[in-house]
């Protein structure tokens, strides 16, 4: 890392006080490096800001060098959007303060905090906010996104519980943005907040947590009678108490101490499930589920809401390949069973998994047009991961992640949640938010960012933006008279 009042080159302002790092320094391929390893963008210069006043003079020198910006909190993005070619990278990675205010409700997290950081913390004073089911995951990023977490059926999107929220936006104002101040930005921000500015800190709303929650992993063979398994998973949720919050996975059983050695890397069904309040409680709503896999893995157990936190961190090793998808479901209907189970039988890394969220509860009764955030009433959610290793693994994991998507065809609502896709074309925007609420976020976007210059995101476009179409890139209107980048690298 080079000292920026020593640095050769275009030159920042004097008074900023953070790092930079360009393509002749050692350690620029580890600063440039997301966690999606087909993303392979050089950006010109890398900011390491270690302050808000250092972010506007980033955003400063990139408008005013006419470079094109990209923002990295926790680099998760399947997409790619933290990186950008030949631009400017600002990587918040420095601003990791996390302070638990639970007098007030709230913690307080800076641009940089990680998952795992902030439930660290928060956890000291008993209490959490939903979050990233990976510990890796950059708070920013997840919750501007929207922010599905496994608390969220109980306590709502990561977005709802954004109190407010301190900003840089694209002219170096900084702005406090909150139900008082700029109302219809943080409107934005739930949901859709990459497109306006550099949130330097989050104000998020804590819930009280148990101090050991009941949950874990229930294991079968992903074979002849993982059908029933998963109609009676269904049959099970669909009538609980919202607190027992739950997702099915088909994976390859890992080389684990738990899995027989017989059972390692072949294909098998996973429900994860947790009772989130007290464990005694939990015992009764959780024993249908593990009824379902008697003879199989029954792993679930007292443990502290950090660990669940990270129990399927060694599923997201950074530098790996990936390819995602993020869809809508009207039901688990019968006719999607069969499909999701087959395309589980035909994984090939070890780190891909077709993942089924259940969803509703508290995500479901926050009103649709009350924050950017959409689909909200969509019981649950498709996530195929695809995750390799090897360039020469590549054909089969894309066309994996097609089979599973179209195994779920049937019960696809249309929607699509945007912090898992890829695309960053129209069609994906339209798919994410829908047109009404797009229109409203075009006119946000006119009055906070008119030239774009937060554009490496799911980008929405302001009105008669034109944006040229880079070689390997696509683009489509995001709406009339606006182009949109494609970024998937």
């Amino acid at each position: 890392m080079t000292d920026s009042s020593t640095a050769p080159g275009p030159e920042l302002s004097a008074s900023f006080h953070g790092g930079t790092i360009r393509p002749e320094d050692p350690g620029y391929d580890a600063a440039r490096a997301i966690y999606n390893g087909s993303i392979d963008r050089r950006p010109a210069l890398v900011v390491r800001p270690h302050g808000a006043a250092d972010v506007i003079d980033a955003i400063a020198y990139a408008r005013d060098a006419g470079l094109p910006l990209s923002v990295r909190c926790g680099g998760h993005g399947v997409a790619g959007t933290a990186v950008c070619e030949g631009g400017v990278l600002i990587d918040l990675a420095a601003l990791k303060g996390v302070h638990a205010e639970p007098d007030r409700g709230v913690a307080i997290a800076q641009g940089g905090a990680l998952w795992g950081e902030y439930d660290r913390e928060t956890a000291l004073v008993g209490m959490a906010t939903p979050g990233g089911r990976v510990t890796t995951t950059g708070v920013g990023g997840f919750t501007l996104g929207g922010g599905y977490g496994w608390l969220s059926p109980v306590h709502g999107l990561t977005c709802d519980n954004l109190v407010a929220a301190d900003m840089v936006t694209a002219d170096g104002r900084f702005v406090h943005v909150s139900e008082d101040e700029h109302p219809e930005l943080l409107w934005g921000l739930r949901g859709a907040g990459a497109n306006f500015g550099v949130v330097t800190a989050y104000e998020l709303r804590l819930h009280p947590i148990e101090p050991e929650l009941l949950a874990g992993m229930l294991i079968v063979p992903n074979d002849d009678g993982a059908a029933d398994v998963v109609r009676g998973y269904r049959a099970v949720v669909e009538s609980a108490d919202e607190r027992l919050v739950t997702a099915l996975a088909t994976i390859l059983a890992p080389p684990e101490e738990f899995v027989p050695p017989e059972m390692v890397g072949k294909p098998v069904l996973g429900m994860i499930a947790c009772w989130v309040g007290d464990p005694a409680e939990g015992a009764e709503a959780m024993q249908p589920l593990r009824d379902l896999v008697a003879g199989g893995m029954d792993l679930v157990q007292p443990m502290p809401y950090t660990a669940f936190q990270a129990m399927i961190d060694g599923f997201a090793p950074r530098g790996w390949l990936n390819y995602h998808r993020g869809q809508h479901l009207r039901a688990l209907t019968d006719e999607v069973v069969d499909p999701f189970l087959a395309a589980g039988r035909d994984i090939g890394s070890p780190m891909t998994q077709g993942i089924v969220f259940r969803h509703a509860g508290a995500v479901s009764r926050v009103p649709e047009d009350a924050t950017a955030a959409s689909n909200r009433s969509a019981p649950y959610m498709a996530h195929p991961i695809a995750c390799w290793a090897t360039p020469e693994e590549t054909a089969h994991e894309m066309d994996w992640v097609a089979a599973f998507s179209r195994a779920f065809e049937p019960a696809m609502s249309g929607g699509t949640y945007l912090n898992f896709e890829p695309g960053t074309t129209a069609a994906d925007l339209r798919a994410g938010y829908g047109e009404e609420k797009l229109r409203r976020l075009v006119a946000l976007k006119d009055e906070w960012d008119p030239g774009n210059v937060f554009r490496s995101n799911h980008n929405i476009a302001p009105t008669g933006w034109q944006h040229p179409v880079m070689p390997g890139q696509r683009g489509e209107p995001a709406m009339e008279g606006a182009d949109t980048p494609q970024t998937t690298g």
